[in-house]
């Protein structure tokens, strides 16, 4: 019976390019418990075509050996991809694996999500005093700014101010730095603010209650004003008056009042063709983001935290919900991407498309014009390409578009130039779902990982990446 079973499935697998409209006809055929007691068999952990990226390995190098030479460099690896990028899960994993290993050189790319009302990082806290207004990579173009953090943050308010908090340490920073449209001066900084008391004198303001039996006579008398200021100031038709009601009554005393506001002290910034800047020897660990005065709109694409120390920079971009497709339709994406200098791009991205049921055909053009797109505005960057990783449609039926994806990826990486991590392969693959979930590693719609998941990604994804930077060091001698 067994057998029966592997032969349906390496059949699907192998039609599904010519194939992919029956997909859901044939999947229901495939018993999940098969999928369940199916023996796995995990390939070595490892990189697949690492000469691609041998650029980036002697950054690394010149780095790990302490070379005066690149003293205070920093090497940014800029990771892109979904939902589970956007969380930041598997990422600050894989940051904080390799800034162990190679230095701290800051935070990078951080965005305020909690302003554009989604998810994001955890390490970072960013609050604002007023309603911002966004739009995703996801959503149609609508003449949003969308950039570099693949959701757009804007405003036309003039009044605002964002706190900035790294929260927790290691997160200190000396230099930030400012993403906007074409690099436009939309935003003034300040390290602190400071409490203002204004004191001034207004009329005083006196209430009374009306007691039974009272008449607005009594009341004028008490007061020594006349009866027509308390009715015109009360807008009375007649002198009738009921118990429990108040008056305002009129008077020609002064008294003072403090008025508080908090200031900003702007600092001076500078400016290159990609960011505004401020650099400073202090480390800091809270800043405030205000507006330009001089401008009438501002729009915010990413903030970036550098420290002083040499090390790793590894920026993370997701959106919920992203495909290629959805970066590869805004220019100003690619364009941006200048201002995180990368040395190695990190691509991810599969999942979103195979529930769509694109052909691998498809999915590996939109991957090209990624790539390409990249390439344009940034040189000879190196590429590394991650599989997407196995998931289930239904919570039962084997994605087999995601097994598809891995091997059109892996079989391009030659003719592609790029370097390829196989997490498909070291997630158990097209059987590996449901053990995955009775160990903790995915949710219950057997799509999504835990956060246990994604954090065992960012330990093998880091592993695979050292690895291959010891077989470099080795080599290279």
């Amino acid at each position: 019976m067994r057998n029966k079973w592997y032969f349906l499935l390496l059949l699907l697998f192998f039609s599904i390019k010519n194939h992919a409209q029956v997909v859901d006809s044939i999947a229901v055929e495939t018993d999940s418990v098969m999928v369940d007691t199916a023996e796995i068999i995990l390939p070595e952990n490892g990189l697949k075509n690492p000469n691609a990226i041998l650029p980036f390995f002697e950054k690394l190098y010149d780095m790990d050996r302490n070379n005066p030479v690149v003293k205070g460099r920093k090497i940014n690896i800029v990771h892109i991809g979904d939902s589970h990028i956007q969380a930041d899960l598997m990422t600050d994993k894989v940051r904080k694996n390799l800034q162990q290993y190679f230095g701290n050189g800051g935070r990078g790319l951080i965005f305020p999500h909690s302003l554009a009302r989604t998810n994001g990082s955890s390490d970072i806290r960013f609050s604002s005093n007023l309603g911002w207004q966004n739009h995703r990579i996801v959503s149609p173009i609508d003449g949003s700014p969308v950039g570099l953090s693949g959701i757009a943050l804007y405003t036309k308010s003039n009044d605002f101010a964002i706190e900035l908090n790294t929260k927790v340490v290691g997160n200190e920073f000396n230099t930030i730095k400012i993403i906007t449209p074409n690099n436009a001066n939309s935003f003034d900084i300040a390290t602190a603010k400071r409490t203002i008391t204004l004191a001034s004198n207004v009329p005083k303001k006196i209430t009374h209650k009306i007691k039974s039996g009272q008449t607005i006579s009594e009341i004028a008398d008490k007061y020594n004003v006349s009866i027509a200021e308390i009715k015109r100031l009360n807008r009375l038709k007649s002198n009738l008056i009921r118990a429990g009601k108040t008056l305002k009554i009129p008077t020609n005393e002064m008294q003072q009042k403090a008025v508080q506001r908090s200031e900003f002290i702007p600092l001076v910034m500078d400016a290159d063709e990609n960011t505004h800047s401020y650099k400073t020897d202090i480390s800091l660990d809270r800043i405030y983001l205000l507006p330009n005065k001089s401008e009438n709109s501002f729009a915010l694409n990413g903030v970036v935290l550098e420290n002083k120390n040499s090390g790793i920079i590894y920026h993370n971009i997701g959106v919920n919900g992203a495909k290629f497709s959805d970066y590869n339709k805004y220019p100003m994406f690619f364009e941006q991407l200048k201002a995180l200098q990368p040395d190695l791009v990190v691509i991810a991205l599969g999942t979103n498309e195979s529930f769509d049921k694109m052909t691998a055909t498809a999915y590996m053009e939109q991957l090209d014009i990624f790539i390409q797109k990249v390439k344009a505005e940034n040189g000879n960057v190196n590429i590394l390409v991650i599989t997407p990783p196995p998931s289930l449609f239904k919570r039962k039926y084997p994605n087999v578009f995601a097994a598809d994806y891995a091997k059109k990826i892996i079989d391009g990486a030659t003719d592609g130039n790029y370097t390829v991590w196989d997490m498909y392969s070291q997630l158990g693959g097209l059987f590996g779902v449901n053990r995955n979930f009775r160990n903790g590693l995915m949710a219950g719609d057997r799509v999504h990982y835990s956060k246990a998941g994604y954090e065992k990604q960012g330990d093998l994804f880091s592993e695979a990446i050292l690895k291959a930077f010891q077989d470099y060091k080795i080599n290279r001698n």
